[in-house]
């Protein structure tokens, strides 16, 4: 552990904790000694939670409630886990049409808000409490652990970039911010073949022990090294996120950042880490002490796993609950609870869906499919989403509006995208109605007809 880390961990990041009152770290010694628990005790810890949060839907939400009396459910019906899958899915549907309706009547005053970039093409807003946000900070630094990527660590993010133009100001806070935490930041959208040298150089002059970076973005990093005769050492770890890491590509990655092992890591916006591999690298490490993790309508793969949809139970989000909520993604398990090793958290094998096509562009760059639900995530009156590159100059931009989508919108959209894909791109944006299924029945937020 380096003097910075030791300062930042022991003096600099609980000093910020208490300044915005924040109590990260206090959640992460609990989640700490949690994880070397039996898988029995954390399943008795997950289902405390996890019956203490139904009780609080059932007296503070009014659409649980509504719903759950609609089934003839209320608290007292809930013995066991095959009870609490009789419980009704939320959909991102659900909560536009129900956003009120979802908060705790009590603690409406105390909510945070953000929105979703919309990796499914349907960009979301939720709230979310004070304590429920710290907890989800902990439970990452958690699981960044687990592969040497420890808070405070120097680290490099290539990463998605700001969308519009902040001020001096908001920069220079930025930059801040990121200097303390000991790291630093990449645009991943600006990559291009050309510029390649210029990423690989700025990386190699920082000299990074970790790096997290969207996997297509890190894997053509490395594939370039390689083909240039280069390669970047003093790398101790490469967390691969926004994309489910393939073992192709990870040999790939350790080969031009030699010395490093390539982790895959699974989250979303709306809890955050969720999954995340370990030193074995056996499968994805799941918070169940966080979080209630489930695969629905589960088939048997020829592997011999369990593959199915996710439904996500966030134990700690009491001004929002999400309970039993489809984000998109699909998944694989070895069993329902598989737990190896001293950890007693189960896995997840794999992480199957979010593969979305990356975007060519005419001077030689690909856009990971990560930048549209990126740059769309803020954009008032975004329904629905699919861009689809039909030749290297020209796009179509399919989108659902909504009521709040008018020419400002749609001026911001245009030229934001036309920064990224250049001037010299046509892009048609078509308002529609619907945005239909693939015939497998997934929808693509990306599309790619180039060969």
């Amino acid at each position: 552990m380096s003097l910075y880390e030791h300062a930042f961990r022991r003096l600099l990041y609980p000093g910020y904790e208490g300044l915005r009152g924040r109590r990260t770290l206090q959640h992460l010694g609990e989640y700490q000694a949690n994880q070397w628990r039996s898988p029995e005790e954390i399943a008795g810890l997950q289902w405390a939670k996890l019956k203490a949060l139904v009780e609080h839907c059932w007296r503070e939400v009014p659409y649980y409630r509504a719903r759950w009396q609609a089934i003839g459910f209320e608290p007292g019906d809930l013995r066991s886990m095959s009870d609490y899958a009789r419980l009704p899915v939320l959909t991102k549907a659900d909560i536009r049409e129900n956003f009120h309706g979802l908060q705790a009547r009590s603690l409406g005053r105390h909510m945070l808000y953000k929105a979703t970039g919309g990796s499914t093409g349907e960009p979301l807003r939720f709230g979310y409490t004070r304590e429920s946000n710290d907890r989800r900070a902990a439970v990452m630094w958690r699981g960044y652990g687990w592969t040497g990527a420890r808070m405070g660590r120097r680290s490099l993010f290539l990463w998605g970039g700001a969308v519009g133009d902040p001020g001096r100001g908001a920069q220079l806070k930025e930059r801040l911010y990121h200097a303390a935490f000991h790291r630093r930041m990449l645009n991943s959208f600006l990559m291009r073949d050309d510029n390649m040298a210029a990423y690989a150089d700025a990386i190699a002059a920082y000299r990074p022990e970790v790096i997290v970076a969207y996997v297509d973005p890190v894997f053509r990093l490395s594939r370039w090294l390689l083909e240039h005769g280069r390669s970047i050492p003093g790398v101790a770890t490469v967390l691969g996120a926004a994309e489910a890491l393939h073992d192709y590509q990870r040999s790939v990655i350790e080969a031009a950042f030699p010395g490093a092992k390539a982790y895959n890591t699974y989250g979303c916006r709306e809890f955050m880490l969720i999954a995340c591999e370990a030193e074995d690298r056996d499968g994805l490490l799941s918070s169940a002490d966080h979080l209630v993790v489930e695969l629905l309508d589960v088939e048997q793969t020829d592997d011999g796993n369990e593959r199915g949809e996710l439904a996500i139970t966030d134990l700690h989000n009491m001004g929002m609950p999400f309970v039993r909520y489809l984000n998109g993604d699909i998944a694989s398990r070895k069993g329902a609870w598989h737990a190896t090793g001293a950890r007693g958290l189960p896995r997840l094998a794999r992480i199957d869906g979010r593969r979305l096509d990356a975007i060519r562009t005419t001077d030689g760059r690909v856009l990971p499919g990560e930048f549209f639900p990126h740059m769309l995530k803020d954009v008032a009156g975004v329904r629905r989403f699919q861009v689809v590159q039909e030749t290297l100059d020209r796009f179509t931009l399919k989108l659902v509006p909504g009521p709040e989508f008018d020419g400002r919108q749609e001026a911001y959209v245009r030229r934001e995208i036309a920064k990224v894909l250049g001037s010299d791109a046509s892009l048609d944006l078509q308002r529609v109605d619907d945005i239909p299924l693939t015939a497998s029945g997934k929808f693509r937020v990306t599309v790619s007809r180039l060969q």
